[in-house]
């Protein structure tokens, strides 16, 4: 899968063979839009305003950041938001789940885990969006509804869509699936009410920032160092993320010498997985931490990440909701 992700980004010239099988997935795509639209399957409303999270892209954006950025902003407003999340991956028996800081992310998926501690909102996680919201409305005094990386769930119906794009790779060479990174059409950013660019954002985008200045001891994350601290250290880097690539920048922006070790996204660990014969530090990120933090490693290490958005874009959801609210 990483080598065809490669191949999105430069545009390499043998994907059009795979044109044919990425024109049945628009079809697709199409088809499952226009029977929700119809009310032949059904879209579920609830009482409080959704606000839905989102790419039409594979890999990673930035999107779980930003949900915790918009949670807290949300709160600040004087709003009491609630997140679900798919809960990607987790083993759990029964759904929903209601997902604390410290629940089990196998269980209940490593993302769902993180927003619980990033956020301090109540979360809820299940495979059906509607379950996982009305479980949240059930049990919580939420009025408002926040989901990550919702945007193609369209059984939950929504009042505001924000789509994230990465700014480097954008949209990639601009196909769907397989012969592209597109899980929709580009013509689907033009109906999305705010677009965030993880980066450098042109007229009509908010930009946002990404800032990792600090690493927290896997072990005992009140023991907190300066990212800088380690400048000039050999180091192992560690990311099971959807771009792992972002996470080893910064590491080398900080200074490190890093050893890279790409996982597959939402990668189960066990700790031998990061048994690397040697005793240089290990680095990861807040995702991969929610799935390490019992095993006993000594010197590893995990890199939370903090965001900037401007004014404007806090302005312009508020007004946004403000409208929703209007009779």
């Amino acid at each position: 899968m990483r080598r065809l992700e490669y191949f999105w980004y430069t545009r390499s010239p043998w994907l059009i063979l795979l044109t044919p099988v990425s024109l049945i997935y628009r079809l697709v795509v199409w088809l499952r839009r226009m029977v929700y639209r119809s009310g032949l399957l059904r879209r579920h409303r609830l009482p409080v305003p959704v606000v839905v999270v989102g790419n039409i892209t594979v890999g990673g954006t930035g999107k779980t950041p930003l949900v915790a950025w918009l949670a807290g902003f949300l709160q600040e407003a004087g709003y009491k938001p609630g997140i679900v999340a798919r809960g990607y991956k987790g083993k759990a028996r029964h759904w929903p789940q209601q997902v604390r800081p410290d629940s089990d992310p196998l269980m209940v998926g490593d993302e769902a885990v993180l927003l619980a501690g990033l956020s301090q909102c109540p979360v809820a996680a299940a495979p059906r969006r509607p379950q996982a919201a009305q479980a949240l409305l059930e049990h919580n005094h939420c009025d408002l509804i926040l989901s990550d990386d919702g945007l193609q769930h369209y059984a939950l119906r929504r009042d505001i869509e924000i789509a994230v794009i990465d700014g480097v790779r954008r949209l990639g060479n601009g196909f769907c699936l397989p012969a592209g990174p597109l899980r929709e059409p580009a013509k689907r950013l033009a109906e999305v009410d705010l677009v965030v660019i993880n980066g450098l954002a042109n007229q009509g985008e908010y930009p946002m920032t990404m800032r990792a200045t600090s690493a927290c001891d896997l072990r005992d994350r009140e023991v907190v160092r300066e990212l800088v601290s380690f400048r000039g250290q050999s180091v192992h880097g560690v990311a099971a993320i959807g771009h792992p690539e972002r996470f080893f920048a910064v590491l080398r922006q900080a200074g490190l010498q890093v050893e890279e070790h790409a996982f597959p996204d939402h990668h189960a660990f066990v700790e031998t997985d990061l048994d690397f014969g040697d005793d240089r530090p290990v680095f990861m990120t807040a995702k991969d931490a929610v799935k390490c933090r019992h095993f006993s490693l000594a010197d590893a290490w995990y890199v939370p990440v903090t965001i900037d958005m401007p004014p404007e874009f806090g302005t312009r959801l508020l007004e946004l909701l403000d409208h929703d609210k209007s009779p």
